[in-house]
């Protein structure tokens, strides 16, 4: 019934369309490959293997090719958001998040960026702004305006809005974050904003 609603959802956009419907994480892994679809709509708790997994399996380090996975589920728990982030998700949404957000995770997936739900952003944010531990890297060297511009992604702004506080082209912000994340091995805004919040920079 969740799989039937998701595809309504997602049928009903014009720059949309759904390739595949699967019941369990074996399926998935095998039809992704075989498709490779822009986006991976998963399930956590799915027959055969865990959609924690199958993210790792299709988008995570060591994946030669990897996908955009956007992980969709019920279970709010900081451990599924962390791993399921760590495992390369673009994304991890809570079921009840509503139709306009689950289109937004697909189409930031799409362009590079991640989305995750409101209310899970604001834990994920206090777990990095623990004090940078010795294991994390902090000798990379920024530029003064590269750090302005991580700041505001660590902040949850769009490149837009970064363009407009920071007073910048739309192209100056891309060619800044894309910069910063080779400089601190980010696979996306995500990935920028944990560094952000573990190195101190929003201190």
């Amino acid at each position: 019934m969740v799989r039937a609603g998701f595809r309504m959802i997602l049928e009903t956009q014009d720059d949309m369309e759904v390739v595949a419907d699967v019941p369990d994480g074996r399926e998935a892994v095998a039809k992704a490959r075989e498709l490779r679809p822009d986006v991976c709509l998963l399930d956590i708790r799915m027959p055969g293997i865990d959609g924690l997994e199958v993210t790792r399996m299709l988008a995570g380090p060591g994946v030669a090719d990897p996908l955009k996975v956007v992980v969709v589920t019920t279970f709010d728990l900081d451990e599924y958001v962390h791993t399921a982030l760590a495992n390369g998700a673009s994304g991890f949404l809570l079921k009840d998040a509503g139709p306009a957000l689950l289109l937004e995770a697909v189409r930031a997936a799409v362009r590079g960026d991640a989305l995750i739900s409101p209310q899970i952003t604001v834990r994920l944010l206090q777990h990095f702004g623990q004090p940078a531990k010795s294991s994390v890297a902090t000798d990379v060297t920024l530029t003064e305006r590269e750090q302005d511009v991580v700041r505001a992604v660590a902040r949850g702004l769009t490149n837009t809005e970064i363009g407009n506080e920071l007073f910048m082209s739309l192209s100056t912000v891309k060619t800044h974050l894309a910069a910063a994340q080779a400089k601190i091995d980010a696979r996306n805004r995500v990935g920028v904003a944990a560094w952000a919040w573990r190195t101190g920079l929003m201190n």
